[in-house]
């Protein structure tokens, strides 16, 4: 599916009464999502365990 295609039915499952803001919150989430999935597959992404690390870390402050 194109991104065009994916923009257009993200934007026709929102309800009758969207607004512009509505939209445009729904196009960045979506290609928020797709960015950080793309950053994924080429490896760019923080192991598990570091991300746990992290937390203790944050959690016990």
């Amino acid at each position: 599916m194109s991104t065009k295609e994916i923009a257009i039915r993200s934007i026709q499952e929102l309800p009758e009464d969207a607004t512009w803001e509505d939209i445009q919150e729904r196009i960045n989430f979506i290609a928020g999502v797709r960015k950080g999935l793309r950053e994924l597959d080429e490896g760019k992404g923080i192991p598990h365990e570091r991300v746990r690390e992290e937390f203790r870390e944050w959690l016990s402050n």
